[in-house]
């Protein structure tokens, strides 16, 4: 982790906390808060609180925040003078940032901060009407809750929204945990999060589903012949975008799709959704991308059940 939040020429007329270490409270012993909490105690900041009561939060707790002692949530809130980090799940939000609010738990000068890709500020509004300040700060990783997911944070991107005056303390912030800073308008944060959501969490599934048919079809070790195969497709994708697809639909061999089709009709239904949908959206971005000319593209359409397109829908 790079230095922390100390000593470094600030604006004076920001209404923010100003650059040093911060007192901090977590609500929330999720995987995504119990490390991030733990790469901000790594940063220099002090973890005073946290709160969360299932069984593998404690686990956590124990793991990634041994020092930092249990309170209910309300003690939390007001231990964390500067930095309060709410890590509970998107629809959990909105009822327990109010709940803090009506309780008097929080305070002008605090900053709280939520980890929710999805959410922006909207969901804050009870932090202002307490005179705190608000912040969405989204970590864009995927988290394990354990001490391997702090080796994966540096260099990784932020969502964040936050109010004008404290985009400095966000950026600064970020670049303490060794992250970059990447602003998100508060319309768009759905769009955001979805484009996330599709890319990393589909991802594991459409991998353990075509580990699934492996073994279906007598593979006993379909990681291992999954695995230079799926990293290559993805270096070639952040590389190369569309140009990277291969495979029968880019070549247009509907016979080939059929025959996929039929066999996972007969030995696993539940695949032929997907796999119709997922083959669908490549034809649509190869015949857009100039790779597969319409007509060629018929027969591919066809065999997914799809109609005559001059380009992608």
């Amino acid at each position: 982790m790079s230095a922390s939040l100390s000593p470094r020429p600030v604006d004076q007329s920001v209404d923010a906390p100003t650059p040093r270490s911060l007192t901090v409270g977590l609500i929330g012993v999720g995987r995504v808060g119990a490390v991030l909490a733990a790469a901000i105690a790594a940063a220099g900041h002090r973890v005073v609180a946290a709160t969360g009561g299932s069984a593998a939060s404690r686990a956590r707790t124990a793991l990634l925040l041994s020092d930092v002692p249990q309170r209910p949530a309300i003690s939390v809130a007001r231990a964390a003078t500067d930095l309060l980090l709410v890590a509970v799940p998107d629809d959990a939000l909105a009822t327990v940032v109010a709940g803090l609010a009506e309780a008097g738990a929080l305070r002008p000068g605090q900053v709280v901060a939520h980890t929710s890709g999805a959410h922006g500020l909207a969901v804050l509004a009870p932090v202002v009407g307490a005179g705190a300040t608000p912040l969405a700060l989204h970590p864009a990783m995927t988290f394990t809750g354990t001490p391997d997911d702090l080796t994966r944070l540096p260099g990784i991107s932020y969502g964040l929204t936050a109010p004008a005056q404290l985009r400095p303390f966000a950026t600064r912030l970020v670049a303490d945990l060794d992250g970059v800073p990447e602003w998100v308008a508060e319309s768009d944060r759905a769009l955001y999060h979805a484009a996330l959501v599709h890319g990393a969490n589909h991802l594991i599934t459409l991998v353990n589903e075509a580990a699934d048919r492996l073994r279906d079809g007598g593979v006993t070790e379909p990681e291992r012949v999954l695995a230079p195969l799926l990293r290559a497709a993805l270096d070639n994708a952040l590389r190369l975008g569309d140009d990277a697809l291969t495979g029968p639909v880019a070549r247009g061999d509907a016979g080939t799709v059929q025959r996929h089709l039929t066999q996972l009709a007969a030995t696993a239904p539940e695949s032929v959704g997907p796999y119709l949908a997922l083959a669908r959206r490549t034809a649509d971005r190869v015949i857009a991308a100039g790779r597969l000319q319409p007509t060629a593209a018929q027969p591919v359409l066809e065999a997914l059940g799809g109609r005559d397109r001059e380009g992608a829908t």
